[in-house]
């Protein structure tokens, strides 16, 4: 439990300093990153795994590159499922935010959080 909301703390964040550095990306405060976060937990736990099963051969065909894909489709999922607390400009964009997020959770995961799990 405490391992799922580290990583729903750090992709509070991440989702925050996102929203700094894209302009089709905005969050209405911290709350609405949290409240996101959360929400993008659960559809990663339960939407993704089925959107993986689905799309298994192109994900295959692609070397894996496909999955970033499916990483935006289930950001998008959650800014519609947020309203104007959440928004993205378009596919485009929520493509790109989901290959950085993977990309920063990804060096954060291992240069932070996997020393300091080492330690104890």
């Amino acid at each position: 439990m405490l391992n799922w909301l580290i990583g729903v703390v750090v992709n509070t964040v991440l989702l925050m300093a996102i929203d700094g550095y894209f302009d089709d990306i905005h969050f209405s405060g911290v709350g609405a990153a949290f409240v996101a976060s959360l929400i993008l937990a659960v559809l990663n736990a339960v939407v993704r795994p089925v959107l993986i099963l689905l799309t298994l051969p192109v994900t295959v065909l692609t070397l894996g590159l496909f999955l970033f894909v499916i990483n935006a489709i289930t950001l998008m999922m959650t800014a519609g499922l947020m309203g104007e607390a959440f928004q993205i400009g378009g596919f485009g964009t929520a493509l790109l935010a989901s290959i950085v997020l993977s990309f920063f959770h990804l060096l954060v995961q291992k240069a932070i959080i996997e020393p300091l799990r080492n330690r104890s």
